[in-house]
């Protein structure tokens, strides 16, 4: 196994940097820079020194044994000051070691899945948290890096091993002394499982909205102040805003956080009918995106007069509050009038939609699950035919098992490796 290194801070200027080795030659290259011997663990303060005896810099190094660490390998990391040139220097030191590489991206995190450390949902929970911009991102990815996915699934693989074994104690053990129907308590065990999961693969889509961002629709006829509110809401210009129709003709994006939610507005072209070919393409751009948005934001005198289908919970709110006597049901982005209560009803909204979010947060889980289920669903349906049944009911819930192991990268996940771990700077 060879030892590898990386700068493992963010990369520029920065009052202090970590470079983490990891592998079995981190505490003898560590040592060889320090110039004496370390502990197998503890923290101690060291200077540095190139293979000519240059002083490179005074490092803080931490130093972890084997599997206690986060790779599970011995692991050292080197607390230096973080300018380019001092990190350079102690990055140059570690390659010009024997046996020691700079780390490939993601690389301290496969090992730490190779070794048992994490498992392959909290691997992705991990790059969720990394980026993470919004406090409901965080709380969801501290959720899946500590494990309660894999928890969840261990607890489902229990119960469906327990299943399997009392069908294949039947099958094994039909003379001898055991209960020949088994069937109802293996049905209990799966009808928990499969409620669990149900509840599971329904969230799904909610927790990958927290990862990746609601996205809420600005809609309406042209002139109207679409342009404008979504200046307002991001509080910089964003979009170009004039007095003639159809300014607006692609669709313009703003990410936002509101109430610790990622949230990206869209501001589209005026809906209205047009022998304009660039802007009739504007307009049936501006459709599809409200049509496939998460919420839509009707800015508008009737919303009839506005060709996007209505779903539940849009709000339908009036424009230009500051050419208007009554501003009740109003907004207006040059004034402000109504827009804190707009901003209210968009995060309450979402917030309200968010609380049904599960453990799983991504279309490989809920692909997983799926598969698990219909598996069970399979057995159910097996077990009605009665004992002679019970070879194939257990095959499918062997399968159904596998499924839930591939969900935390115990079986059949080496072609997402690549790929998940692509993902990740080359500190982690």
């Amino acid at each position: 196994m060879d030892t590898i290194f990386a700068l493992a801070s963010a990369q520029g200027k920065a009052g202090v940097a970590v470079i983490r080795v990891s592998g079995p030659r981190s505490k003898s290259a560590a040592e060889q820079l320090c110039g004496c011997p370390l502990q197998d663990r503890g923290m101690t303060l060291r200077c540095l020194r190139g293979s000519d005896d240059n002083r490179l810099d005074d490092a803080l190094v931490l130093t972890f044994a084997a599997p206690a660490s986060f790779t599970g390998e011995n692991v050292v990391e080197f607390q230096i000051h973080g300018s380019v040139a001092t990190v350079n220097a102690v990055l140059r030191a570690l390659s010009d070691i024997d046996d020691l590489r700079l780390a490939e991206p993601g690389e301290f995190t496969r090992r730490a899945l190779e070794n048992g450390k994490l498992d392959l949902a909290q691997v992705e929970g991990l790059a969720d948290l990394i980026e993470a911009e919004t406090e409901a991102q965080r709380k969801q990815a501290q959720k899946v890096l500590a494990g309660d996915l894999g928890r969840l699934a261990d607890r489902w693989r229990k119960d469906l091993i327990r299943a399997a074994s009392l069908l294949e104690a039947v099958i094994d053990f039909a003379d001898e002394d055991v209960p020949v129907d088994v069937t109802p308590e293996v049905l209990d065990l799966m009808a928990s499982v499969m409620d669990d999961l149900e509840k599971e693969v329904s969230g799904v889509g909610i927790a990958e909205r927290i990862r990746t961002g609601f996205e809420v629709a600005i809609v309406g006829p042209p002139n109207v102040g679409k342009s404008t509110l979504l200046n307002a809401l991001a509080g910089r210009d964003a979009a170009i805003t004039s007095e003639y129709a159809g300014t607006t003709r692609d669709v313009i994006e703003v990410r936002m956080d509101l109430s610790g939610l990622p949230v990206t507005l869209l501001d589209t072209a005026g809906i209205r009918e047009t022998e304009d070919v660039v802007e009739g393409m504007g307009i049936a751009l501006a459709r599809r995106r409200a049509e496939a948005a998460d919420l839509r934001v009707f800015l508008v005198e009737d919303i009839k007069t506005v060709d996007v289908q209505r779903q539940r919970d849009d709000i339908h709110i009036l424009p230009k509050a500051d050419e208007r006597s009554c501003v009740d049901g109003a907004i207006s982005g040059k004034t402000g009038v109504g827009v804190s209560e707009l901003v209210t009803s968009v995060s309450d909204i979402l917030s309200e939609r968010s609380m049904g979010a599960g453990t799983a947060t991504r279309e490989r889980h809920r692909t997983s699950m799926l598969y698990a289920l219909q598996s069970m669903t399979e057995c159910r349906a097996v077990l009605n035919s009665g004992p002679d049944m019970y070879d194939i009911a257990a095959e499918e819930l062997h399968t159904a098992i596998r499924s839930l192991e591939a969900l935390v990268g115990r079986v059949d996940v080496e072609n997402l490796l690549d790929e998940i771990f692509a993902s990740f700077c080359l500190g982690k």
